[in-house]
């Protein structure tokens, strides 16, 4: 949704949403979830900043972490709390050239590529994938590798990438643009690294193929793991020789489980969603569109269909 409007009261509604394995207890998915080291939250206010110089934000009074992550990062604005009991606010609306009344899970990106600002709604983690990838491909355009970074002679940096202070990539390793590889995160020998985010102190074994995929960061990913179109949160770790299958056999499109329901993704290629601190053991195989809950545990050698929680 495109928008050509100044000076506006930047508020935030409550709405319903499924990436409740990705976000913390008591948060939203603006505070909790993150893009190149910025809660959304902080990203969609310093965009809307720029475009309409916001006067004044107004989030719901519960999510007090919003709340303060805006306090904190946008001393200049005001920020209102306000009571507010319906979760069923999901659109955008400008309301008298005042007030711009967006979901709390949405993110504002502008496009340098398309020249134009766009709201990305992310109600689903599929949704969330899909503007990571988008915002991959805009914002990272070039070659951006710290002096503290460190790059074996043997490996391939080929694309647009930012790799980011203490990052080490060992030898043999491919490394995919648009990529984007945060803090002190590290490659293992002989890894293929395609078109994807890796939060702080992401830790990837030797010989794995990650391809398209979101970590949250502080996750271990150990020797000869395939994880393919993904949403991983924080603080997970993978065994040995395990992978997220990405495509059906019948090559038809990815369906999600919300509650008693299958939801069509609209992609014939999409992952798992890994909730944060989770445990996969080794040779376990994610079938498409599984989610791993937070604070779950698979058992090596698992077909995964459901998840144990940690005792």
């Amino acid at each position: 949704m495109l928008l050509h409007v100044s000076s506006l009261n930047l508020v935030f509604h409550k709405s319903r949403h499924y990436l409740q394995a990705l976000v913390k207890q008591n948060s939203c998915p603006a505070s909790s979830m993150k893009l190149f080291g910025q809660p959304l939250i902080v990203r969609s206010v310093t965009m809307a900043q720029q475009v309409y110089g916001i006067r004044k934000v107004m989030i719901p009074s519960e999510f007090s972490d919003a709340i303060q992550l805006v306090q904190q990062n946008f001393p200049s604005i005001d920020v209102e709390e306000f009571c507010e009991e319906d979760y069923n606010k999901s659109n955008v609306s400008i309301k008298g050239n005042e007030n711009l009344e967006i979901p709390l899970n949405t993110l504002i990106h502008y496009s340098k590529r398309t020249n134009a600002l766009s709201i990305e709604t992310i109600m689903y983690p599929w949704d969330f994938l899909a503007t990571v990838q988008k915002i991959l491909y805009d914002e990272v355009t070039e070659q951006v590798i710290s002096s503290t970074a460190s790059i074996a002679e043997t490996s391939i940096i080929k694309g647009p990438c930012i790799i980011e202070d203490g990052v080490c990539v060992d030898d043999f390793c491919k490394i995919i643009g648009p990529a984007y590889l945060s803090k002190d995160s590290f490659i293992g020998m002989s890894s293929l690294v395609r078109n994807c985010v890796l939060g702080n102190k992401t830790k990837i074994g030797f010989n794995c193929e990650i391809g398209r995929t979101y970590f949250g960061g502080n996750s271990k990913i150990s020797h000869q793991n395939v994880i393919l179109d993904s949403v991983i949160g924080e603080n997970v770790w993978f065994g040995g020789y395990s992978g997220t299958a990405n495509v059906l056999l019948t090559r038809g499109n990815i369906k999600y489980a919300v509650g008693k329901d299958l939801v069509d993704t609209g992609t014939d290629h999409f992952g798992a969603v890994v909730g944060n601190n989770c445990a996969v053991g080794a040779s376990v195989i994610i079938l498409p569109g599984r989610q791993v809950p937070s604070d779950s545990f698979i058992q090596a050698g698992t077909i995964f269909g459901t998840a144990e929680k940690k005792s």
